[in-house]
């Protein structure tokens, strides 16, 4: 590549880069803003410099809409990076954690913390990390072992999340302390976040967002396939298994104080890869940017179109993510014609 093309790639990227980090901020806004009790821009910064006062809109500011807007950035960065790392490692772009069964094993792993009366947030964000890194790798071992195709191992992942949500359900049925705690998380949606729920989670997201972008070279070398790869001294399983590992960190903490958000790791990459293209270097920072002021402004649709009355942003993510997966097998169809 020449260096003027190098040039104007690095002009693009900051510019698209930019662009998605004004979106996040935006959407920040909005949502911290907007709802059934406004907050102008004065009595932002004002409650913004009293910290947590005596005045309604500072309470509002620092005990819902704060938390709230941080667990819909965290969860939207932290699932869109986590769906593009599971899209690269399996190299199927149908594929995204709430498609492969990651989701529902951290759900799954949630209720079993709620049926013992479990409800440490450490205690719950890492039993979500467990169960979405043992979900995972049930997918990826038995699509290894029945020598299955790209389109085989979202199928497969769509079984094991059907048996995993029979599991999860059973635990609802059998013990209503579980089914009682498991209300918002079943749908997914942030009206119940609060900062004891929300730190030990936003430890794991931020720390594993970080991982993954010091690994964008590993990469892209495990998503040109098994033999190149090894052709150029990377160590295959090793890294598959950590990019894996990584990708299940992200969503099962995502899960623990989201509950269960549909296709963000699906949609948001899509997206992403059409504007800045496919080198991991760009994709991710790209893709947790936008995948957390998507969220934010599904958040903010949820609590605002059908006000006074509230849908979980979990519904409405499925409103739209469902159109847009059958979308994607069409797109698909067509080019194997």
């Amino acid at each position: 590549m020449s260096s003027s093309n190098r040039s104007s790639t690095e002009n693009k990227t900051i510019t698209l880069i930019a662009a998605a980090a004004t979106f996040m901020a935006a959407a920040a806004l909005l949502n911290i803003c907007l709802g059934a009790s406004r907050i102008s821009l004065p009595q932002l910064w004002e409650a913004l410099l009293s910290g947590p006062g005596t005045s309604a809109a500072s309470r509002i500011l620092w005990y819902v809409r704060l938390p709230r807007t941080a667990a819909c950035l965290l969860a939207g960065a932290g699932l869109a990076v986590s769906g593009t790392v599971i899209q690269k490692v399996l190299a199927n772009n149908l594929a995204s954690p709430g498609i492969i069964g990651v989701n529902a094993g951290a759900g799954l792993a949630v209720a079993i913390c709620s049926g013992f009366g479990m409800y440490s947030a450490w205690v719950i964000a890492g039993s979500a990390f467990l169960g979405a890194m043992i979900a995972t790798f049930v997918v990826v071992i038995v699509a290894r072992k029945s020598s299955a195709s790209r389109t085989t191992v979202v199928l497969g992942g769509v079984a094991v999340t059907a048996c995993l949500n029979a599991v999860t359900e059973t635990i609802i049925v059998l013990i209503p302390d579980a089914a009682l705690a498991n209300v918002d998380f079943r749908v997914g949606g942030f009206s119940a976040v609060n900062h004891a729920r929300l730190v030990p989670a936003a430890v794991l997201i931020l720390a594993g967002i970080v991982l993954v972008c010091t690994l964008t070279n590993e990469l892209d070398v495990l998503s040109l396939g098994d033999d190149t790869a090894h052709s150029l001294g990377l160590r295959v399983n090793r890294m598959r298994n950590g990019f894996l590992t990584l990708a299940a960190l992200l969503a099962g903490a995502t899960v623990s104080f989201a509950g269960i958000l549909g296709f963000v790791g699906l949609i948001v990459p899509h997206i992403a890869r059409r504007f800045i293209g496919n080198e991991s270097g760009r994709l991710l920072p790209f893709c947790a940017l936008m995948g957390a002021g998507f969220v934010t402004i599904c958040d903010l649709a949820a609590r605002l179109i059908f006000a006074p009355y509230e849908v979980s942003t979990g519904i409405l993510l499925n409103f739209l993510g469902g159109p847009f997966f059958v979308w994607l097998l069409l797109k698909r169809k067509d080019k194997h014609k």
